[in-house]
């Protein structure tokens, strides 16, 4: 364990902003973690896992620890299930591909998501129709103050959209070490009714799909419409879907026909953001090195050498036209730092 000083972040960051870390340290082992947060020289830190829902807009002085545990086990299993820990550090897309590898099932509509699994369960992580919690079954994390594991079950996650208690008042107070799932061996419970996987599993002629095919059309849609990171800095979505009550859904459905919903219950509707902010004239929107993913409105971009405040700047202007338009309010699903 070697403690730098005066780090680039670009390469630590999926938006790929240049801030200097004045100090960096990588973490692959838990007791060098217990070392460095018992480190009196560095009482304020900041833990970095994939860089991946984050926009930072300023050099960061504090000390900067990135969590590169690694390694992936079977905990146990049956005809039916495996129990399966990954460690935070390993990334969560290779993670998804280690478990259809082994034909464990669970997690296939979430491939493609950028991050590492460790970062997964503090923002409940989903995609197209399916949530981590739907496969969690606890999580090993290191309380700040103490220096001691502590194992969460799924109730006391307090798991909900885009949410966690990690997000709310346990916010800084753990690291997420490691995660366990629950994946199925057979009779996979699959989702293919959401977005338009079963439109792309018709066009393959693809009638009984297998995890496989559920994951390979989950990542042909996402290449098709999300930028790669390595290509153009991003950090997926950086709105929430908004989630709003059914009696304002039926004011807005009758000034827009075509407006897309989703039930969350009898009495709430969930709007896509991105089609909001794509109606609001913002998909697409370029302002120099920054702006509007193409295809995809959710998705703000650095197209090279944007600074955070650039694109945090643009994401304001987005919402207070967004909360104009329809007097809806979106909230960022990234961490401004």
């Amino acid at each position: 364990m070697q403690i730098l000083e005066n780090i680039s972040l670009k390469p630590y960051n999926t938006f790929g902003i240049d801030v200097q870390a004045k100090h960096f340290v990588s973490i692959d082992n838990i007791d060098d973690l217990k070392t460095i947060l018992n480190h009196p020289d560095y009482t304020n830190k900041l833990i970095l896992g994939g860089g991946s829902n984050m926009l930072l807009t300023k050099d960061q002085n504090t000390l900067v620890t990135h969590i590169n545990l690694k390694g992936i086990s079977i905990i146990s299993e049956d005809d039916d299930f495996a129990i399966v820990k990954a460690y935070a550090g390993e990334n969560w897309h290779e993670f998804v591909l280690w478990c259809l590898e082994n034909n464990f099932g669970g997690i296939e509509n979430m491939s493609l998501i950028p991050g590492n699994v460790g970062t997964a369960p503090i923002q409940n992580i989903g995609a197209y129709g399916v949530e981590l919690k739907d496969t969690f079954l606890s999580c090993e994390a290191l309380s700040v103050d103490t220096i001691t594991l502590k194992t969460f079950d799924k109730d006391e996650c307090n798991f909900g959209y885009r949410n966690s208690i990690f997000k709310q008042e346990a916010k800084g107070k753990f690291i997420i070490t490691s995660v366990t799932f629950k994946l199925t061996k057979r009779n996979h419970k699959l989702n293919i009714n959401y977005g338009t996987i079963a439109s792309e599993l018709e066009k393959k002629e693809i009638k009984n799909p297998t995890i496989q095919d559920i994951s390979k059309a989950v990542i042909f849609i996402r290449e098709s419409k999300l930028p790669n990171p390595k290509d153009i800095g991003n950090s997926g979505s950086f709105f929430k879907n908004p989630v709003i009550s059914k009696e304002q859904f039926n004011v807005l459905e009758k000034q827009f026909k075509n407006i897309p919903n989703y039930p969350v219950s009898e009495s709430e509707v969930k709007v896509p953001a991105g089609w909001l902010i794509e109606k609001a004239g913002f998909k697409g929107k370029r302002i120099g090195n920054y702006g509007v993913h193409k295809k995809q409105a959710l998705v703000l971009v650095n197209y090279g050498n944007a600074k955070g405040d650039d694109i945090l700047n643009l994401s304001k202007l987005i919402q207070k036209t967004v909360k104009r338009l329809f007097d809806i309010s979106i909230e960022a699903e990234v961490n401004i730092l």
